[in-house]
Parts: structure tokens; C-alpha cells; sequence
């Protein structure tokens, strides 16, 4: 269990607020070591899986970081396979949080394929829910993040205030632009989920997404056809 000072609501509001604006423009490196400077043990990093940009970031700052990973049981064999080479290679600490029911479980309290008649309940209850609980004890959780990702994302700040979960928010390479994360995959040899180089270029629960095409919006595969476009972690 994390430990460390314990701020109430309040504080943790008035960091993230000042962080926001002082933060603003400033390397990713800079961004994660005031985070871990400031929160200690009660940080963590989240993970998709999809590459670990930001958990190689944060093990530079603070080796052994937490990094959360939502096993929703819908994974492609190849984020599990990512996720088990990051914490391989990597100077992290990958905690892997499953849903409180399996998909057997869910299938028969809601019936088969939720993900497709209701994909918000789905996500609600695989993603949601289980990172709430699996964010208990942390002030301040670091996400993936980029402007550049899509419409809903271009306001992200580098650190904010997550009303939702009264933490702290910090998305280190909010202005990142996919040549810069590129840069430094390429740089560093970070680990990416094969996926990427078979015509995914957001990859999500296997379900659920689809390859792109050509011209299309990096997360077009999300969820095709409907309206949602995001999972629900972030708004």
C-alpha cells in the first residue's frame, strides 16, 4: 500500500492547479520528477500497453515506479505479451487489476458479447470501476495522454485536477506530437506493442478495435461505427 504525506482534496486541487501552469511547456522528465519528488510512493503510472513511453519515462525519474495495467480479460495476446516484457526489462513495478467478475461471470450476469450491445456498461465495468479501486491509496496517477490524439484530448493539461477520483492527473507528454513520441521509442529502444506495426495505431480491447486506414484518425479503430470514443477512464 502506498505511503507518504496525506493532503486532503483540497491541496492536491491547488498542486495540480499551480503544477498546470508552472508545468506547462516543461520537458516530460521535469514534469515526472515533480511528481515523484511531490508524491513519492502515492504516484503511479497507468498503462495500456501500447507502448511504455511513459513508464520508461518514469523509471528514469524513479526506478521501481508502480505502473497499473487494466487486465480487462478482452486483451489482444500481444499487449499481454507487451505488458510482460515491461515489467522484464523494465525498473518498474507492473501491477496487473482485474474486474472483480471474469468475462464468464459478466457473460452471465448480462449475457454474451456486453461490448457490443452496451459497450459503455462493458467498459464501466472492465476498466472503470477497477481502476478506481486500484488508484485507492495513490494522490496522483500519470496517463498516456496527447493533444494530438484526437479532438476530445486537445486540452489536455500536463498536470490537472481529476475531480472524478480526487487525484491528481499528470500526462507528461500531453504536447507530444507522434514524431516526438517516435523520437524517442527510436532513441531509446522502447518496448511498443506489435500491433503498431501491423495497422493498429490505438489499440484497445481486441473486441473493440479495429486496423486503421489510411487518413483516418489514429483512434478511428475504437469502437467503429458508434459514437464513443473513449473508454471512459479519461471523462
Amino acid at each position: 500500500m502506498p505511503h507518504g504525506p496525506i493532503r486532503t482534496p483540497e491541496q492536491l486541487r491547488d498542486l495540480a492547479e499551480r503544477a498546470g501552469r508552472d508545468l506547462e511547456g516543461a520537458p516530460a522528465l521535469e514534469i515526472l520528477r515533480w511528481a515523484t519528488d511531490t508524491f513519492g510512493d502515492r504516484f503511479c503510472v497507468t498503462s495500456s500497453m501500447e507502448d511504455a513511453v511513459v513508464a520508461h519515462l518514469a523509471s528514469r525519474v524513479r526506478p521501481g515506479v508502480d505502473v497499473v495495467f487494466l487486465d480487462t480479460g478482452y486483451h489482444f495476446p500481444e499487449t499481454i505479451g507487451t505488458r510482460d516484457a515491461v515489467a522484464e526489462v523494465y525498473d518498474v513495478n507492473v501491477i496487473t487489476v482485474t474486474p472483480p467478475k471474469t468475462v464468464a461471470e459478466q457473460d452471465a450476469e448480462h449475457g454474451p458479447q456486453l461490448h457490443d450491445r452496451d459497450p459503455d456498461l462493458c467498459c464501466q465495468l472492465r476498466k472503470v470501476l477497477p481502476l478506481r479501486d486500484a488508484l485507492t491509496g495513490y494522490q496522483a496517477w500519470a496517463t498516456g495522454l496527447r493533444r494530438s490524439e484526437s479532438p476530445t484530448r486537445a486540452n489536455t493539461p500536463v498536470v490537472g485536477w481529476d475531480e472524478r477520483r480526487g487525484k491528481v492527473k499528470i500526462s507528461p507528454i500531453a504536447a507530444w506530437t507522434d514524431t516526438d513520441v517516435q523520437d524517442y521509442i527510436d532513441e531509446h529502444g522502447v518496448l511498443t506493442n506489435p500491433l503498431l506495426m501491423d495497422g493498429y495505431t490505438s489499440i484497445g480491447c481486441a473486441p473493440c478495435t479495429r486496423r486503421t486506414a489510411p487518413g483516418e484518425d489514429a483512434r478511428a479503430g475504437r469502437w467503429a461505427g458508434r459514437a464513443k470514443t473513449e473508454c471512459g477512464l479519461h471523462g
